[in-house]
């Protein structure tokens, strides 16, 4: 326990920044995406690949936002887990609670 508190305490912890794992289905869906819009750039005019590239970066954005309320509501549901596993009065027929 101690060793995640310093990790933390020292930045060392960054669920938001992960490794793509080699040849992952996750890293193939980057490289087909990356070829896609590279191929629609290829295609559009300068004030198309414009709108194109706000697109983009506007669903980065909601990527992003997503992706730290699922990280928030999993930490929650897991320090709720956590609580009720703690609660010796729980109802639990075993302990007579």
């Amino acid at each position: 326990m101690r060793t995640t508190l310093e990790d933390l305490y020292y930045g060392n912890i960054t669920p938001n920044e992960q490794q793509m794992t080699p040849d992952s289905e996750l890293e193939k869906a980057v490289a087909r995406v990356t070829k896609y819009e590279n191929q629609l750039m290829e295609q559009l005019e300068e004030i198309d690949q414009e709108t194109l590239t706000k697109l983009i970066r506007s669903q980065h954005e909601i990527n992003s936002i997503t992706a730290t309320e699922n990280f928030i509501l999993g930490f929650r549901l897991g320090v709720r887990i956590m609580a009720e596993c703690m609660d010796d009065n729980d109802g639990d027929i075993r302990t007579g609670g």
